[in-house]
């Protein structure tokens, strides 16, 4: 089969595609990767094919230059995404306009760029699959064109088919002169000029790999969700000799991700003040902090090793506990290995993570604008001391680990693209 993946030019969700990609390939199908032409270095340094395709538009440039915009991402205001978890905003007065935005927000930035020169590639390429990731819809745009089944591939609990479910029951619930759909709209407006029809599966694919355990999963109603389990990657990287060594103490990662300091204005915890209420613990801190963050530190504890970059599935199975945002790949990683975690979430799933973590028994939240370094030492402590913690956490590993690999769900693959595809 010919598999075409295609992604918006951000590493965090390029990077989640990639062992899946690798297992097909491996597999003996052929795989190309379509993205924006200044992000096709990315593609080619996991080992895989890039196809360029249209010309480049940044989403945070375009946002930047509406301060309104910019100034709801960084207090952590998504909509209409908020109202997944929120029932006082899952509203049609409050989804009707947020959907509108939301839907020009996805055309204009991180879709409108590609849509051409990937319908181009797709139909003389003719691939057998498309796999997207949930917020380049041009890549169901492009099967349609070309006849392909389609899948999203999920990097996050499923909040945009969640919030989809929400607006269609209200949306139907209008009077007939009053309902109205931005999806349905703007996929029929391509579907005028590449010959097709909107149906559903445009918004949330033919099916959705899912590669998050049920116990943290929200689904969404009418989606055919299949598992995988998750298998990090992020990127080309070196393990340090420093991590080739056995800890001779507890060790403790501590990281806030990378959008902390690269889109938003910086981390939301005070940096200095945690690594300073852990210093006179006997344990030693690892932090994943930027070169120029780290200038920002008058000091830094004895205990803390603070580097730039460092691969955390390398890093995960050396940690006694774990302090983080609450991103996706992030909790996965210390869960395959299990790592007891204290999440530190901010804004749109990273709550929803940590309550699902909680449950299982194997972490603890603090919520990031009520974080103290005193609070995180407190729950330091306990992750590190209490054996609850670890039962809570292998009882996720061993969850995760029950999932089949990429590799083996290339077999469904190949069913669902035969039962799905329209050529």
């Amino acid at each position: 089969m010919r598999i075409l993946f295609t992604t918006y030019q951000e590493k965090t969700f390029f990077y989640h595609l990639v062992p899946l990609a690798w297992a097909l390939r491996t597999a003996g199908h052929e795989v190309r990767v379509a993205t924006q032409p200044g992000f096709a270095d990315v593609v080619t340094k996991a080992g895989l094919t890039a196809v360029p395709v249209g010309h480049e538009r940044d989403f945070w440039r375009i946002t930047a230059s509406k301060p309104e915009r910019l100034a709801a991402v960084r207090a952590g205001i998504m909509a209409p995404y908020d109202a997944f978890d929120d029932p006082a905003k899952a509203t049609w007065e409050y989804l009707k306009p947020g959907m509108a935005e939301a839907v020009w927000g996805w055309h204009r930035t991180s879709n409108f760029p590609m849509i051409t020169g990937l319908v181009d590639f797709a139909r003389e390429w003719q691939p057998d699959l498309v796999i997207w990731e949930p917020l380049t819809y041009a890549g169901a745009i492009a099967a349609k064109a070309c006849g392909a089944a389609h899948a999203r591939l999920l990097w996050s609990i499923d909040i945009f088919g969640g919030v989809r479910d929400t607006y269609r029951k209200l949306n139907s619930a209008q009077p007939v002169g009053e309902q109205t759909d931005p999806f349905a709209d703007w996929f029929g407006g391509y579907g005028r000029k590449y010959g097709f029809e909107f149906t559903e599966d445009m918004v949330t694919g033919n099916f959705t790999l899912d590669h998050m355990p049920a116990s943290l999963q929200i689904p969404a109603s009418g989606v055919d969700y299949h598992r995988m389990r998750y298998v990090a990657y992020g990127g080309p990287a070196i393990v340090p000799k420093w991590l080739q060594d056995k800890p001779k103490r507890p060790r403790v990662a501590f990281t806030l991700g990378l959008s902390a300091t690269e889109i938003f204005d910086g981390y939301n915890v005070p940096l200095s003040e945690v690594l300073d209420s852990l210093s006179d613990l006997d344990i030693e801190v690892v932090a994943t902090v930027p070169e120029e963050e780290q200038r920002k530190l008058a000091h830094v504890p004895s205990n803390a090793r603070l580097v730039s970059y460092v691969p955390l599935h390398a890093l995960a199975p050396t940690c006694a506990a774990a302090v983080h945002h609450g991103g996706f790949g992030t909790l996965a990683t210390f869960a395959q290995h299990a790592v007891p975690q204290l999440t530190l979430p901010f804004h749109f799933d990273e709550p929803i993570f940590a309550d699902g973590l909680a449950r299982q028994g194997g972490s603890l939240r603090i919520d990031a604008a009520t974080a103290t370094g005193q609070s995180i030492r407190a729950g330091v402590l306990r992750l590190i001391s209490e054996d609850s913690f670890r039962e809570g956490a292998s009882r996720l590993r061993d969850e995760i680990a029950a999932l089949p690999a990429p590799g083996q769900v290339v077999a469904d693959l190949e069913q669902l693209t035969v039962k799905h595809r329209t050529r």
